[in-house]
Protein backbone atom coordinates (compact mmCIF):
# COMPACT_ATOMS: atom_id res chain seq x y z
CA UNK A 1 0.00 0.00 0.00
CA UNK A 2 1.39 3.48 -1.16
CA UNK A 3 0.72 6.09 1.35
CA UNK A 4 1.38 10.27 0.89
CA UNK A 5 1.92 12.19 3.69
CA UNK A 6 2.18 16.63 3.23
CA UNK A 7 5.88 16.59 5.13
CA UNK A 8 5.78 20.08 4.33
CA UNK A 9 5.54 21.83 7.61
CA UNK A 10 8.99 19.51 8.54
CA UNK A 11 10.98 21.37 5.86
CA UNK A 12 9.99 25.14 6.07
CA UNK A 13 8.64 24.83 9.49
CA UNK A 14 11.32 24.89 12.71
CA UNK A 15 8.73 25.21 15.76
CA UNK A 16 5.20 23.70 16.52
CA UNK A 17 3.88 21.73 13.36
CA UNK A 18 7.16 20.95 11.87
CA UNK A 19 8.25 19.30 14.90
CA UNK A 20 5.03 17.44 15.02
CA UNK A 21 5.42 16.08 11.23
CA UNK A 22 9.06 15.44 11.84
CA UNK A 23 8.55 13.61 15.07
CA UNK A 24 5.58 11.43 13.56
CA UNK A 25 7.11 10.68 10.30
CA UNK A 26 10.61 9.33 12.35
CA UNK A 27 8.57 7.17 15.29
CA UNK A 28 7.00 6.24 11.39
CA UNK A 29 9.81 4.99 9.76
CA UNK A 30 10.25 2.85 12.93
CA UNK A 31 7.57 0.92 13.36
CA UNK A 32 6.43 0.28 10.09
CA UNK A 33 8.41 -1.62 7.38
CA UNK A 34 5.56 -3.33 5.22
CA UNK A 35 3.96 0.59 3.55
CA UNK A 36 5.51 2.33 1.09
CA UNK A 37 5.56 5.88 1.83
CA UNK A 38 5.80 9.22 -0.17
CA UNK A 39 6.48 12.58 1.50
CA UNK A 40 5.47 15.35 -0.33
CA UNK A 41 7.66 18.24 0.04
CA UNK A 42 6.59 21.81 -1.61
CA UNK A 43 9.18 24.54 -2.11
CA UNK A 44 12.29 22.38 -1.83
CA UNK A 45 14.44 20.59 -4.50
CA UNK A 46 15.59 17.00 -3.64
CA UNK A 47 19.42 18.24 -2.68
CA UNK A 48 17.58 20.40 0.56
CA UNK A 49 16.25 17.78 2.43
CA UNK A 50 17.82 15.24 4.69
CA UNK A 51 18.12 11.65 3.73
CA UNK A 52 14.80 9.79 4.19
CA UNK A 53 13.99 7.63 7.67
CA UNK A 54 13.96 4.76 6.39
CA UNK A 55 14.23 2.33 3.11
CA UNK A 56 10.17 2.62 2.82
CA UNK A 57 10.15 6.34 2.83
CA UNK A 58 10.81 8.48 -0.41
CA UNK A 59 10.53 12.10 -0.72
CA UNK A 60 8.22 13.93 -3.62
CA UNK A 61 9.32 17.59 -3.81
CA UNK A 62 8.33 20.08 -5.97
CA UNK A 63 9.46 23.85 -6.18
CA UNK A 64 6.52 25.37 -5.90
CA UNK A 65 6.22 27.19 -2.78
CA UNK A 66 3.34 26.64 -0.52
CA UNK A 67 1.87 29.38 -1.03
CA UNK A 68 1.49 29.41 -4.86
CA UNK A 69 0.33 26.31 -4.30
CA UNK A 70 -2.46 27.57 -2.06
CA UNK A 71 -3.24 29.88 -3.94
CA UNK A 72 -4.01 27.51 -7.11
CA UNK A 73 -5.24 24.85 -4.91
CA UNK A 74 -7.40 26.92 -2.45
CA UNK A 75 -7.98 30.49 -4.10
CA UNK A 76 -8.12 29.42 -7.86
CA UNK A 77 -9.56 25.92 -6.87
CA UNK A 78 -7.37 24.29 -9.75
CA UNK A 79 -8.33 20.66 -9.77
CA UNK A 80 -4.31 20.03 -9.84
CA UNK A 81 -4.26 16.32 -7.77
CA UNK A 82 -1.68 16.08 -5.29
CA UNK A 83 -0.88 12.55 -6.88
CA UNK A 84 0.67 14.74 -9.89
CA UNK A 85 3.46 14.88 -7.10
CA UNK A 86 3.41 11.91 -5.11
CA UNK A 87 2.53 9.65 -7.62
CA UNK A 88 -0.89 7.30 -7.72
CA UNK A 89 -1.77 6.88 -3.80
CA UNK A 90 -4.11 4.91 -1.56
CA UNK A 91 -4.34 7.42 0.98
CA UNK A 92 -2.89 10.99 1.32
CA UNK A 93 -2.80 12.19 4.75
CA UNK A 94 -2.23 16.42 5.13
CA UNK A 95 -0.86 17.23 8.09
CA UNK A 96 -1.58 20.84 7.98
CA UNK A 97 -4.87 22.08 8.38
CA UNK A 98 -5.96 21.71 4.78
CA UNK A 99 -6.30 19.26 1.89
CA UNK A 100 -5.08 19.33 -1.62
CA UNK A 101 -7.02 17.96 -4.66
CA UNK A 102 -6.82 14.71 -4.94
CA UNK A 103 -7.87 11.64 -7.49
CA UNK A 104 -11.36 10.94 -7.26
CA UNK A 105 -10.55 7.12 -4.92
CA UNK A 106 -7.37 8.37 -2.79
CA UNK A 107 -8.78 8.33 0.78
CA UNK A 108 -7.58 11.33 3.08
CA UNK A 109 -7.02 12.57 6.35
CA UNK A 110 -6.42 15.82 7.44
CA UNK A 111 -4.96 16.99 10.85
CA UNK A 112 -6.06 19.39 11.99
CA UNK A 113 -3.96 20.95 15.01
CA UNK A 114 -6.48 23.28 16.88
CA UNK A 115 -9.01 26.09 16.13
CA UNK A 116 -7.57 29.07 17.50
CA UNK A 117 -8.75 31.45 14.37
CA UNK A 118 -12.14 30.33 15.32
CA UNK A 119 -11.99 30.42 19.07
CA UNK A 120 -9.78 33.56 19.37
CA UNK A 121 -10.13 35.27 15.89
CA UNK A 122 -8.37 38.78 17.41
CA UNK A 123 -5.37 37.23 18.06
CA UNK A 124 -4.63 36.33 14.39
CA UNK A 125 -3.37 38.15 12.13
CA UNK A 126 -6.50 39.43 9.47
CA UNK A 127 -5.56 38.15 6.20
CA UNK A 128 -4.56 34.61 7.68
CA UNK A 129 -7.52 34.08 9.54
CA UNK A 130 -9.76 35.23 6.70
CA UNK A 131 -8.31 32.22 4.52
CA UNK A 132 -8.37 29.18 7.39
CA UNK A 133 -12.15 30.36 7.96
CA UNK A 134 -12.75 29.98 4.49
CA UNK A 135 -10.44 26.59 3.60
CA UNK A 136 -10.10 24.63 7.31
CA UNK A 137 -14.00 24.34 7.26
CA UNK A 138 -14.10 23.19 3.61
CA UNK A 139 -11.06 20.29 3.55
CA UNK A 140 -12.74 19.71 7.40
CA UNK A 141 -15.61 18.40 5.37
CA UNK A 142 -14.14 17.18 2.85
CA UNK A 143 -11.93 14.68 4.71
CA UNK A 144 -12.74 10.87 5.15
CA UNK A 145 -10.87 11.29 8.40
CA UNK A 146 -9.51 13.82 11.24
CA UNK A 147 -7.05 13.86 13.42
CA UNK A 148 -7.08 16.50 16.24
CA UNK A 149 -4.30 17.02 18.58
CA UNK A 150 -6.55 17.02 21.89
CA UNK A 151 -10.12 16.20 23.00
CA UNK A 152 -10.53 20.11 23.23
CA UNK A 153 -10.15 20.33 19.57
CA UNK A 154 -12.23 17.55 18.40
CA UNK A 155 -15.02 18.95 20.44
CA UNK A 156 -14.01 22.42 18.80
CA UNK A 157 -14.06 20.53 15.35
CA UNK A 158 -17.90 19.02 16.61
CA UNK A 159 -19.04 21.91 17.68
CA UNK A 160 -17.79 24.61 15.10
CA UNK A 161 -18.09 22.76 11.79
CA UNK A 162 -20.69 20.14 12.79
CA UNK A 163 -18.03 17.35 12.07
CA UNK A 164 -19.82 13.78 13.37
CA UNK A 165 -17.70 12.59 16.44
CA UNK A 166 -16.62 9.38 14.56
CA UNK A 167 -15.50 11.03 12.13
CA UNK A 168 -12.44 12.50 14.02
CA UNK A 169 -9.59 10.59 16.01
CA UNK A 170 -7.39 12.30 18.88
CA UNK A 171 -3.83 11.68 18.41
CA UNK A 172 -1.78 13.05 21.19
CA UNK A 173 1.93 14.01 20.37
CA UNK A 174 4.78 12.34 21.97
CA UNK A 175 7.45 14.27 24.11
CA UNK A 176 11.17 13.21 22.25
CA UNK A 177 13.35 11.35 24.25
CA UNK A 178 16.23 14.50 23.96
CA UNK A 179 14.10 16.25 26.40
CA UNK A 180 15.81 15.28 30.20
CA UNK A 181 17.18 17.28 32.64
CA UNK A 182 20.73 18.50 31.88
CA UNK A 183 22.78 19.03 34.41
CA UNK A 184 26.14 19.68 32.55
CA UNK A 185 27.03 22.83 33.82
CA UNK A 186 29.38 23.80 31.23
CA UNK A 187 26.67 23.05 28.66
CA UNK A 188 23.92 25.27 30.27
CA UNK A 189 26.69 28.32 30.19
CA UNK A 190 27.41 27.69 26.65
CA UNK A 191 23.01 28.38 25.95
CA UNK A 192 22.90 30.85 28.89
CA UNK A 193 25.47 32.73 26.55
CA UNK A 194 24.48 31.72 23.17
CA UNK A 195 21.01 33.29 23.73
CA UNK A 196 22.22 36.33 26.01
CA UNK A 197 20.47 35.32 29.19
CA UNK A 198 23.52 35.35 31.34
CA UNK A 199 23.80 34.09 34.90
CA UNK A 200 20.60 35.50 36.71
CA UNK A 201 17.98 33.72 37.31
CA UNK A 202 15.25 32.86 34.78
CA UNK A 203 11.53 31.92 34.32
CA UNK A 204 10.99 30.45 30.82
CA UNK A 205 7.87 30.58 28.29
CA UNK A 206 7.93 29.24 24.82
CA UNK A 207 6.26 30.08 21.96
CA UNK A 208 5.57 31.70 18.52
CA UNK A 209 5.62 35.74 19.85
CA UNK A 210 1.82 36.12 19.45
CA UNK A 211 -1.35 37.41 21.42
CA UNK A 212 -2.44 33.59 22.01
CA UNK A 213 0.69 32.71 23.90
CA UNK A 214 -0.83 35.70 26.06
CA UNK A 215 2.69 37.39 26.69
CA UNK A 216 1.57 41.30 27.96
CA UNK A 217 -0.69 39.13 30.95
CA UNK A 218 2.88 37.48 31.56
CA UNK A 219 5.24 40.49 31.65
CA UNK A 220 2.19 42.50 33.98
CA UNK A 221 2.15 39.26 36.19
CA UNK A 222 6.00 39.13 36.22
CA UNK A 223 6.38 42.87 36.86
CA UNK A 224 4.45 42.37 39.55
CA UNK A 225 6.39 39.75 41.93
CA UNK A 226 7.46 41.46 44.93
CA UNK A 227 10.92 42.91 45.31
CA UNK A 228 12.84 39.84 46.60
CA UNK A 229 12.62 38.76 42.68
CA UNK A 230 14.33 42.03 41.35
CA UNK A 231 16.81 40.00 39.96
CA UNK A 232 14.59 37.33 38.03
CA UNK A 233 15.00 37.42 34.35
CA UNK A 234 11.64 36.32 32.14
CA UNK A 235 12.97 34.41 29.31
CA UNK A 236 10.35 34.26 25.90
CA UNK A 237 11.55 31.65 23.34
CA UNK A 238 10.36 31.67 20.00
CA UNK A 239 9.96 32.91 16.89
CA UNK A 240 8.35 36.05 15.00
CA UNK A 241 4.93 36.06 14.84
CA UNK A 242 1.98 38.31 13.89
CA UNK A 243 0.68 40.87 16.14
CA UNK A 244 3.36 41.38 18.07
CA UNK A 245 4.18 44.71 18.33
CA UNK A 246 2.43 45.48 21.80
CA UNK A 247 4.18 42.54 23.19
CA UNK A 248 7.74 44.57 21.94
CA UNK A 249 6.46 47.44 23.39
CA UNK A 250 5.53 45.94 26.67
CA UNK A 251 8.86 44.07 27.37
CA UNK A 252 10.45 47.67 26.29
CA UNK A 253 8.85 48.77 29.18
CA UNK A 254 10.70 46.61 31.74
CA UNK A 255 13.72 46.99 30.26
CA UNK A 256 16.48 44.33 30.53
CA UNK A 257 14.20 41.94 32.65
CA UNK A 258 12.31 40.33 29.66
CA UNK A 259 14.75 38.55 27.43
CA UNK A 260 13.44 37.42 23.59
CA UNK A 261 16.26 35.16 22.54
CA UNK A 262 13.86 34.62 18.63
CA UNK A 263 13.42 31.63 17.30
CA UNK A 264 16.30 28.44 19.25
CA UNK A 265 17.36 25.32 17.83
CA UNK A 266 15.65 22.68 19.10
CA UNK A 267 19.14 20.49 20.34
CA UNK A 268 19.17 23.77 23.05
CA UNK A 269 15.99 23.48 24.08
CA UNK A 270 16.50 20.82 26.63
CA UNK A 271 19.48 23.31 28.09
CA UNK A 272 16.96 26.01 28.01
CA UNK A 273 14.34 24.30 29.80
CA UNK A 274 16.33 23.29 32.47
CA UNK A 275 18.05 26.30 33.87
CA UNK A 276 14.48 27.98 34.50
CA UNK A 277 13.11 28.23 38.07
CA UNK A 278 9.73 27.14 36.48
CA UNK A 279 8.18 27.20 32.92
CA UNK A 280 5.35 30.13 32.05
CA UNK A 281 3.00 28.57 29.68
CA UNK A 282 -0.44 30.82 30.31
CA UNK A 283 -1.91 30.64 26.56
CA UNK A 284 -5.00 31.80 25.70
CA UNK A 285 -5.72 28.28 23.53
CA UNK A 286 -3.77 25.54 22.55
CA UNK A 287 -4.70 22.63 20.50
CA UNK A 288 -1.78 20.78 22.50
CA UNK A 289 0.50 22.90 24.28
CA UNK A 290 3.78 20.32 24.25
CA UNK A 291 5.95 23.00 25.86
CA UNK A 292 4.26 22.19 28.55
CA UNK A 293 5.18 18.49 28.85
CA UNK A 294 8.60 19.33 27.20
CA UNK A 295 9.21 21.23 30.53
CA UNK A 296 8.13 18.44 32.73
CA UNK A 297 10.64 16.23 30.94
CA UNK A 298 13.51 18.10 31.59
CA UNK A 299 11.99 18.60 35.88
CA UNK A 300 10.99 22.03 35.86
CA UNK A 301 7.80 23.03 37.47
CA UNK A 302 5.17 24.42 35.09
CA UNK A 303 2.14 27.06 35.57
CA UNK A 304 -0.08 26.72 32.42
CA UNK A 305 -3.60 27.70 31.80
CA UNK A 306 -6.76 26.03 32.52
CA UNK A 307 -8.31 26.31 29.40
CA UNK A 308 -8.58 24.43 26.02
CA UNK A 309 -6.03 20.93 25.62
CA UNK A 310 -3.92 22.05 28.60
CA UNK A 311 -5.88 20.59 31.36
CA UNK A 312 -5.54 17.68 29.67
CA UNK A 313 -1.86 17.82 28.91
CA UNK A 314 -0.94 18.86 31.96
CA UNK A 315 -2.96 16.67 34.20
CA UNK A 316 -2.41 17.30 38.13
CA UNK A 317 1.58 17.39 37.43
CA UNK A 318 1.07 21.59 36.71
CA UNK A 319 -0.33 24.61 38.45
CA UNK A 320 -3.15 25.42 36.10
CA UNK A 321 -4.72 29.23 36.67
CA UNK A 322 -6.92 31.28 34.50
CA UNK A 323 -5.12 33.14 31.62
CA UNK A 324 -7.55 36.09 31.73
CA UNK A 325 -6.32 37.21 35.36
CA UNK A 326 -2.91 38.85 35.83
CA UNK A 327 -3.50 37.95 39.47
CA UNK A 328 -4.07 34.64 39.02
CA UNK A 329 -0.68 34.03 37.12
CA UNK A 330 1.31 36.78 39.17
CA UNK A 331 0.63 34.45 42.44
CA UNK A 332 0.73 31.25 40.37
CA UNK A 333 4.29 32.31 39.83
CA UNK A 334 5.05 33.27 43.08
CA UNK A 335 3.90 29.55 44.46
CA UNK A 336 6.13 27.91 42.47
CA UNK A 337 8.89 30.50 42.69
CA UNK A 338 8.69 29.97 46.59
CA UNK A 339 7.36 26.56 47.34
CA UNK A 340 9.32 24.54 49.74
CA UNK A 341 11.46 21.51 48.46
CA UNK A 342 9.72 18.75 48.89
CA UNK A 343 6.88 20.13 47.68
CA UNK A 344 8.81 20.95 44.55
CA UNK A 345 10.82 17.69 44.29
CA UNK A 346 6.87 16.11 44.06
CA UNK A 347 6.12 18.17 41.54
CA UNK A 348 8.83 17.79 39.62
CA UNK A 349 8.07 13.57 40.11
CA UNK A 350 4.60 14.42 38.79
CA UNK A 351 5.78 16.73 35.67
CA UNK A 352 8.16 13.11 34.82
CA UNK A 353 5.14 10.73 35.28
CA UNK A 354 2.78 12.88 32.98
CA UNK A 355 5.34 13.16 30.28
CA UNK A 356 5.93 9.82 30.21
CA UNK A 357 2.39 9.04 29.23
CA UNK A 358 3.25 11.06 25.81
CA UNK A 359 5.45 9.56 23.58
CA UNK A 360 5.84 9.28 19.57
CA UNK A 361 5.70 5.60 19.56
CA UNK A 362 2.32 5.17 20.82
CA UNK A 363 1.59 8.02 18.64
CA UNK A 364 3.49 6.27 15.63
CA UNK A 365 1.45 2.79 16.12
CA UNK A 366 -2.01 4.48 16.28
CA UNK A 367 -1.70 6.33 13.65
CA UNK A 368 -0.53 3.28 11.53
CA UNK A 369 -3.55 1.33 12.78
CA UNK A 370 -5.76 4.41 11.53
CA UNK A 371 -3.83 4.46 8.06
CA UNK A 372 -5.00 0.33 7.98
CA UNK A 373 -7.93 0.99 8.48
CA UNK A 374 -8.61 4.25 6.49
CA UNK A 375 -7.31 2.23 3.31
Amino acid sequence: MRIGIDYTPAHEQGGGIGRYVRELVAALAVCDSAQVYRLFVAGAARSQLPPAPAANFAYCSTRLSPLTLARLWHRARLPLPVETFVGKVRLFHATDFVLPPTLPRTRTLLTVHDLSFARLPDSAAPRLRAYLEAVVPRSARRADHILADSAATKADLMALYGIPEAKITVLYSGVSSAFAPVRDSARQSAVRAKYGIGESPYVLSVGTVQPRKNYERLMQAFAALPPRWADLKLVIVGGRGWLEAPIHAQARALGERVIFTGFAAESDLPALYSGALCLAFPSLYEGFGLPALEGMACGVPVLTSNVSSLPEVAGDAALMVDPHSVEAIRAGLLALLEEDSAARAARIARGYAQAARFTWGVAARQLKALYEALA
